[in-house]
């Protein structure tokens, strides 16, 4: 079991450009390496993935093609190293929400079946009251659940065509597994976003070669796209991808496919 020894967003790495929107980060390494052994040993970003992808929807022949979806169980036993500590707390909370929404749905009938001396117009703004409150209070528990991650592990360079990358899992409002492979690090970037602290670049501007070559041999030709990262589903199948399109002047610009998971909430201080 190897260790996780800093993973931080450095700010200072990330520098945003002023003449365009605040989403283009000028791309420099967000997150720290675990381990200095861990490295990446290529200058280009190989990924295991299919490097020309069309925006057409995911199919069968997208997972076949795709990268090796994780495995709950296998030869490794090595124990996930990051374990959400909230991880109980939002699940509890979501059985509540969901709870809570059925019992509205079952109950709002028999506020029309039961006598009351209530005017008809005042039982349906009673049932819609409830029903709208519940709907509302899961959705947004839902909403401020879906980037908390419960379980992190790295993806060693060795594995992941010499590139340091992250496996993310989180869970669905109806508490499915969803487990979201990044396959570079150094393309999440700090968020502003309520409930989450990572995100997917969305537009970048990797720096010049006499800065930072490692950094810059990252990007592509003009035209040509790449996926950054996946989101896989509890039978690991995929369900969205994020894909990368370069530009000119290395720069780029991100597109979702499916449901891919964006946004991703972590405790920094136990990394």
């Amino acid at each position: 079991m190897f260790q996780l020894t800093t993973l931080r967003l450095a700010s200072h790495r990330v520098h945003r450009l002023a003449s365009v929107n605040s989403s283009v980060a000028y791309c420099r390494p967000a997150l720290r390496s675990w381990c200095t052994s861990c490295r990446p040993q290529k200058q280009r970003l190989q990924l295991t993935t299919v490097r020309y992808l069309s925006t057409s929807p995911l199919t069968a022949e997208d997972a076949a093609l795709s990268t090796k979806a994780p495995s709950s169980g296998g030869s490794q036993t090595e124990p996930v190293p990051y374990h959400g500590p909230l991880t109980q707390t939002f699940r509890r909370l979501k059985i509540f929400s969901l709870s809570s929404l059925g019992l509205s749905c079952i109950m709002t009938p028999f506020i029309f079946i039961v006598e009351s001396s209530l005017p008809l117009s005042a039982r349906i703004v009673l049932a819609l009251t409830a029903l709208s409150t519940s709907s509302i209070s899961t959705a947004l528990v839902g909403w401020s659940g879906a980037s908390y991650v419960v379980d992190l592990q790295r993806l060693p360079p060795a594995d992941n065509g010499g590139i340091e990358g992250i496996e993310m899992t989180t869970l669905t409002i109806t508490l499915n597994k969803l487990v979201t492979r990044v396959y570079d690090a150094d393309f999440l970037l700090e968020t502003k976003r309520p409930f989450a602290k990572w995100e997917l670049a969305q537009s970048f501007l990797l720096p010049p070669s006499n800065e930072d070559a490692l950094m810059a041999a990252k990007g592509g030709a003009p035209g040509e796209e790449e996926t950054i990262a996946e989101t896989f589903n509890a039978k690991g199948e995929i369900v969205g991808r994020w894909i990368v399109k370069w530009e000119n002047d290395s720069a780029g610009t991100c597109h979702g496919t499916g449901k891919v998971v964006r946004y991703f909430n972590v405790h920094e201080e136990l990394l």
